[in-house]
């Protein structure tokens, strides 16, 4: 009765570490998607603020059917997600390309073209987010 006893105690034991290593491994993914989710939704709000922009005629500040001149406004840099950042040069005619690098992953980003119609596209992930 004994041996059977500790059989149990240690399949039990194995029975509960497998169950913590799936339970930090499902906790672990789900950071990261929630993160990206996060990223994106930043990216869908600074790609508004440049539409508006887009349409704004200069003398009101904006850009006139271009987004040449676009910048992120300085609150919008960043946040606890992670931090954006328009390519070089910050706004072309036609589009704009924003990078967002999140603060949780930094090796993880997020590349995303705001194009003429206003649409956020072309989404490109690298590091934790692929």
């Amino acid at each position: 009765m004994g041996q059977q006893q500790l059989l149990l105690i240690i399949l039990g034991v194995i029975i509960v570490g497998v169950a913590i290593t799936i339970g930090i491994t499902m906790f672990g993914s789900s950071s990261v998607e929630s993160n990206k989710d996060a990223l994106i939704n930043d990216l869908q709000n600074l790609a508004a603020g440049a539409s508006q922009f887009r349409s704004r005629p200069v003398t009101l500040g904006g850009g006139s059917g271009k987004y040449t001149g676009y910048y992120i406004p300085l609150k919008l840099q960043s946040n606890e997600d992670g931090s954006f950042t328009p390519t070089s040069p910050v706004g072309t005619a036609q589009s704009v390309t924003f990078i967002a690098t999140s603060k949780v992953f930094p090796t993880a980003t997020i590349t995303a073209v705001l194009d003429s119609t206003g649409k956020l596209g072309n989404f490109t992930y690298s590091g934790d987010f692929l």
